[in-house]
């Protein structure tokens, strides 16, 4: 048994007119930024902010009418589950989602208003995925893998079929890979329609399942990645098979890029990505010389981040770019410091958002002071404008 081009071909027939058909659409910006030519395949969009759908919808549609009746079970740590839950209640399929431990609040939150019964069991998803199969068993329901199901690659490979009615002439496609899914369906789409195009896959470097298993490695998976969506241990039997000889190679990918990517996503393109999401574009500003002046697709393959884990994300990105700086500035307690300090940063178009005056640090002389100022700035030479003037006023900052 292996994933076929018609499989994919009668999926998309089969979800014709019941998910979004997602725009690709050229970036300007992604493109000045990463020297490659930036395609990006918008399936956040989808309903339930995810590719997910797709493989879901295509089993669920495939189920005998027995199947139907007695439900359906999934693991999922988010946007499988979503996209399951959602299409199994328009089409009155009882679902049941095992989700592990530590999924962000808005994906289960999300699961459960679609009509799932869902069940927090497992640290990881291979936690979940255990329990999942023993619920399965017990119930008589049918078990809906996310990624590991010739069904499932069958429906995400949809998504390289739509890419290419839009933009023929791909040459080459970063996809992130968790179990798979993904990455199998779309890699032989793909390259049914253009052998020519190279496929790389997309691994945090904290979860390498697919590059040990290349390399014929134990897998050394673990800790806490902005990429949950991708953070798999061992990537599945069937999905390896499909995809090993389509794969060019697969890029590690450390945490800052995958959260450079969520906010240039967010800020260039006014688009929402989860850490996964936004695999591809990190892909491309973790490795820049693989892809400079190549037609690049990217898939968006998610939109369902915590609103709080964004606003960090889009804060830390403010920290790396020196637009937002915390300044240590030691001087004499006496009145009218302050007021010295924020004229001559205000002077300057610098923005002060937070002040902390501690007189009891041991390190500065008891009639002194030591001032913590957080400020707001255009970029690192705006910031080191407002150090030099300060200097020079005879307050010499320290960035803290």
């Amino acid at each position: 048994m292996t994933l076929t081009f018609d499989a994919i071909r009668a999926a998309a027939e089969r979800l014709a007119g019941h998910i979004e058909r997602t725009p690709c659409r050229y970036s300007r910006t992604l493109s000045q930024i990463t020297g490659a030519e930036v395609w990006l395949k918008f399936e956040n969009l989808q309903f339930t902010a995810a590719y997910k759908e797709r493989g879901a919808l295509n089993k669920l549609l495939l189920l005998s009418e027995d199947e139907r009746r007695r439900g359906v079970i999934a693991a999922s740590a988010g946007n499988h589950a979503q996209g399951l839950a959602y299409h199994a209640a328009r089409l009155g399929v009882p679902a049941t989602i095992v989700m592990p431990r530590g999924t962000p609040f808005v994906k289960v939150e999300h699961t459960r208003d679609h009509g799932a019964d869902v069940v927090i069991d497992g640290d990881t998803y291979d936690d979940a995925y255990a329990h999942a199969l023993r619920l399965c068993e017990a119930q008589g329901l049918t078990f809906v893998h996310a990624f590991n199901d010739l069904d499932i690659m069958a429906g995400q490979g949809t998504v390289a079929l739509e890419m290419f009615e839009d933009v023929p002439d791909l040459e080459i496609l970063p996809v992130p890979v968790g179990g798979g899914g993904l990455i199998s369906g779309v890699a032989t789409a793909a390259k049914t329609l253009n052998p020519q195009v190279r496929i790389f896959g997309v691994e945090p470097a904290m979860y390498p399942s697919f590059t040990a298993r290349m390399r014929g490695m134990p897998a050394q998976c673990g800790g806490q990645t902005i990429a949950e969506g991708v953070a798999v241990k061992q990537v599945g039997d069937l999905t390896y098979a499909v995809m090993r000889p389509l794969v060019e190679d697969v890029l590690l990918i450390e945490e800052p890029y995958f959260e450079r990517g969520v906010a240039l996503l967010c800020n260039v393109e006014k688009t929402v990505a989860e850490g996964a999401g936004a695999g591809a574009l990190a892909a491309l500003l973790a490795y820049p010389e693989r892809f400079r002046g190549k037609k690049c697709g990217l898939i968006i393959t998610g939109g369902n981040i915590d609103t709080r884990l964004l606003a960090s994300v889009l804060t830390r990105e403010l920290v790396r770019a020196q637009r937002l700086v915390s300044l240590r500035i030691i001087g004499d307690d006496r009145p009218g410091l302050l007021a010295t300090v924020s004229d001559t940063i205000g002077k300057l178009g610098g923005n002060i958002i937070e002040v902390a005056h501690n007189r009891l640090a041991l390190d500065v002389p008891a009639k002194g002071a030591e001032f913590d100022v957080m400020i707001e700035t255009r970029d690192a030479q705006h910031t080191q404008e407002i150090m030099d003037a300060l200097r020079e006023r005879g307050y010499p900052p320290r960035a803290v």
